[in-house]
């Protein structure tokens, strides 16, 4: 996942399909972990077309489930081969879901007392390195209150996005605040469209980047969901046993690739004083 950075898609958009998609509905007493099959595509338009398409996997997480110690097969903030750690995001506490709901209410958002499903890499042989992940917050009655875009650069600073009252399909704005690629400016913004199907079999995310000049980069992930168990998390390291480090090399290498055929080189600006863009 990558947002406006320097690399994926192979020109064909991931399916939208709207009948499919509906508001996660209450998740209960108790929700189970999940990890997606899927994968990422990125496609650069102008001003020389970049695209590449890549398989991935990524994890599912009913926050506050989790924190109430229904981890399941999963490795929670503890050392495995594959594992999550709360302080990979956020301010870099132990408890990531605390951080979510200090930053929701900080914002006036106090009704996201739901679950909070975050969608992010995991750590793979003690190594991570993500993108973007997306914070889905819901209301009690299960209903989606805030999505929170959370993108972090190479240069090691993160940032957030925080989408108010959102709708599962439908598009969604921000302006661009963040500098993550050295390939774009920080100026124009992004276009989001968030899906689930039905019994969160099968996620898609959508980011389009726009800038002064109009559509610059398509981005997508799309995966097919299921429960974290030990089989699955077998099955995921053993088809990408470095996937983490592929993430970091993967951007690299697109980097390479866009100063080949000579794009403009932009850089680094200061980091936004803000922590939040919020829409």
């Amino acid at each position: 996942m990558t947002m406006s950075g320097a690399g994926p898609s192979q020109g064909a958009k991931a399916p939208l399909g709207g009948s499919a998609v509906h508001a996660v509905t209450s998740v209960g007493a108790h929700s189970a972990p999940l990890i997606g099959f899927g994968q990422v595509r990125h496609q650069r338009l102008r001003p020389a077309r970049n695209a590449f398409a890549y398989p991935t996997y990524f994890l599912f997480l009913p926050m506050r489930s989790l924190h109430a110690g229904h981890a399941g097969a999963l490795a929670h903030n503890r050392a495995a081969a594959l594992s999550f750690w709360d302080r990979d995001h956020g301010d870099g506490r132990g408890n990531a879901l605390q951080w979510i709901d200090e930053l929701l209410a900080a914002h006036g958002i106090t009704d996201a007392t739901g679950e909070a499903w975050l969608h992010c890499y995991p750590r793979v042989l003690g190594y991570t390195f993500k993108p973007v992940s997306f914070w889905y917050c819901h209301r009690a009655d299960g209903t989606l209150r805030a999505i929170v875009v959370e993108v972090n650069n190479t240069f090691g600073e993160r940032h957030c996005y925080l989408l108010d009252a959102p709708a599962w399909g439908r598009e969604l704005q921000a302006s661009k605040a963040f500098h993550v690629s050295p390939f774009c400016r920080v100026e124009g913004g992004y276009r989001f469209r968030f899906l689930v199907t039905p019994g969160r079999a099968r996620t898609v995310v959508r980011i389009d980047y726009d800038d002064a000049d109009g559509p610059l980069i398509e981005t997508s992930v799309n995966g097919t969901l299921e429960p974290v168990t030990a089989a699955s998390l077998r099955r995921a390291l053993w088809r990408h046993p470095a996937m983490t480090l592929g993430v970091i090399a993967r951007i690299h290498w697109q980097a390479l690739r866009l100063a080949a055929k000579r794009v403009r080189f932009f850089t680094k600006p200061a980091a936004p004083e803000a922590f939040v863009t919020r829409t």
